[in-house]
């Protein structure tokens, strides 16, 4: 497409993504400093659209953010009260005794709550300050500027582009009703895009970011929300669990969280370095409701939404460098989550408020565009690296000795941390990516899944429906294929194309036709997980934008 000519505004700060560690930045910038302009930029349709977390909250971001949160009616209103850890077997049970846990898997201060939810409030905060917010505006390009040396820097984003049409090609065309968007210009640009976001991605291959650093690793986070009958669960309910329905060949585990005494999030995740290209991520979700320790609580309930997206995983190994010219990396962006916790929102609050201070110290002293190393340092030697440091084996043991391995050399190693504030075991290599992990599937059986019951399991498409999930179908599709000859020619013959199966929206098909099979892309299903862009074993589906506003629209998730 020829070069589009747009008008720009400029700002201070610009913020792409309406998540914790974008909003946390927005609210800290305008605390510091009132005059500073501070834009931020939300894909979904208003801000808490495209959240999705599990969430037992560690309010620990929010404490050093905004430390009278509750006077300010902030939406955290269960407290943890009871916490247990279960290995699953197909029929039975074994809980792990919280005594034997480390102090840092103590769930006693914490919130179970709507991140969404959680989410709007700092939304709300954000624009008292004076920070300007614009929803369903998608960032689709970085625009690039000068820093003061002379160098290429992150100068600002394209946002607000509309209207273009599929035309055959990878981007598409603008159609008669285009919009082209502006260039939204900052001193500094703050990616706070969650995982792995299609902007974040360009500017760590561009700078090198990840370089020496250990491949990310993801999981895929499944997740419902219950109303169930009154008495079987009790408000602030935490139940955690691992081992069945997955095998010794996939990692992963399922939580229920009780927000209130008849409402109920219960989800599953999947650990995305899975060998099995047969493996189907929803199906084992489905098949963990139908254990009787999460039956038992659900049976006789209603689903009232569903949504999936994917998880960092990598932790302290895989945190790329965090700043570069003109900008820095937020947040799940940069890959932030605990995983034996299954929390990142608070390290993700506790960056945004760190990229914050560093850049208004900057403008402050009349810097704008260099990199804001004070930033990456603070992250890595702060609290966020601490925790991070602290379980930084987990992963990679489960990953490669199972699950035994991973709770108790794990546990052990995460105990070393406690008591010696450091590991014996030194930092454990991740190895291959999730993309390589995938093995050819002559060497596995395929895996059969029951039937859905429509009671307690649904089949996709159905559950798509409770997600919200709208796409303007005249719109290129936003899931790019670099080769559209390979899921055909490649992935089918050698992995069973495993897109059928991993994706938790049914996105992708293949058609059997006269002809031959046809890989279909039905982007309108698409729930924003990103699955596609981390697991595919060829590396050729690109997750990119739509156009602002569509996606999912979560309520209360």
């Amino acid at each position: 497409m020829a070069q589009v000519e747009r008008e720009s505004m400029d700002y201070d700060v610009v913020i792409v993504g309406g998540g914790p560690s974008g909003l946390s930045a927005a609210i800290r910038l305008k605390q510091l400093d009132p005059d500073l302009s501070v834009v931020l930029l939300e894909k979904g349709s208003e801000i808490g659209a495209h959240i999705l977390s599990g969430a037992v909250l560690d309010p620990v971001g929010l404490d050093a953010l905004i430390p009278d949160w509750k006077a300010k009616g902030a939406p955290l209103h269960t407290p943890v009260t009871s916490d247990a850890f279960y290995v699953l077997g197909e029929g039975g049970r074994m809980r792990i005794p919280n005594r034997v846990m480390p102090p840092l898997m103590n769930n006693h201060g914490n919130y179970i709550v709507s991140m969404g939810n959680v989410c709007r409030w700092l939304g709300q905060q954000a624009e008292e300050l004076g920070v300007e917010i614009f929803t369903g505006m998608s960032c689709s390009e970085l625009v690039w500027g000068e820093a003061p040396d002379g160098s290429p820097r992150l100068a600002g984003v394209v946002a607000g582009e509309f209207g273009k049409v599929a035309d055959g090609t990878f981007d598409g065309a603008p159609g008669p009703n285009y919009e082209p968007g502006m260039e939204i210009r900052g001193k500094y640009v703050f990616l706070a895009e969650g995982v792995r976001g299609s902007l974040s991605q360009q500017v760590i291959a561009h700078y090198k970011l990840a370089e020496g650093r250990e491949p990310q690793k993801y999981g895929l986070g499944m997740k419902e929300l219950w109303t169930v009958e009154p008495g079987r669960v009790q408000a602030g309910q935490v139940l955690h669990t691992m081992g069945w329905p997955l095998d010794k060949s996939a990692g992963g585990g399922g939580f229920l969280y009780a927000l209130s005494d008849t409402e109920v999030y219960v989800g599953f995740v999947v650990h995305l370095n899975y060998r099995n290209p047969y493996l189907y991520p929803y199906g084992e979700f489905q098949r963990f409701k139908h254990h009787p320790l999460v039956a038992e609580i659900l049976t006789g309930g209603k689903r009232t939404a569903y949504g999936a997206r994917a998880i960092n995983e990598g932790g302290w190994q895989s945190l790329p460098k965090l700043a570069f010219p003109g900008g820095a990396l937020l947040g799940c962006a940069a890959g932030m989550v605990n995983v034996p916790r299954i929390k990142g929102n608070h390290n993700a609050m506790l960056s945004g408020l760190h990229a914050a201070e560093v850049a208004q110290s900057a403008i402050a002293a009349g810097r704008e565009g260099d990199v804001l190393e004070e930033y990456d340092t603070v992250v890595r030697t702060g609290a966020v690296g601490r925790d991070l440091r602290a379980v930084a084996n987990v992963k990679p043991l489960w990953s490669r000795y199972g699950l035994m391995a991973s709770l108790g050399v794990g546990g052990f190693d995460m105990w070393t941390q406690t008591l010696l504030n450091r590991s014996v075991l030194g930092a454990i290599r991740h190895g291959k990516t999730d993309a390589e992990s995938t093995e050819p599937a002559a060497r596995h059986k395929p895996i059969a899944y029951p039937k859905p019951d429509g009671r307690l399991s649904f089949d996709r498409l159905t559950n798509v429906a409770f997600s919200g999930t709208n796409h303007d179908e005249g719109q290129p599709a936003h899931l790019k294929l670099k080769d559209p000859s390979i899921p055909i020619a490649r992935n089918l013959p050698l992995y069973a194309e495993p897109a059928q199966r991993y994706c938790p929206a049914g996105v992708y098909e293949v058609v059997e036709e006269p002809t031959g099979p046809r890989f279909q892309i039905n982007f309108q299903n698409c729930v924003h997980c990103k699955t596609c862009d981390i697991k595919d074993p060829s590396q050729n589906i690109v997750w990119t934008v739509p156009q602002g506003g569509d996606g999912p629209n979560y309520p209360n998730m």
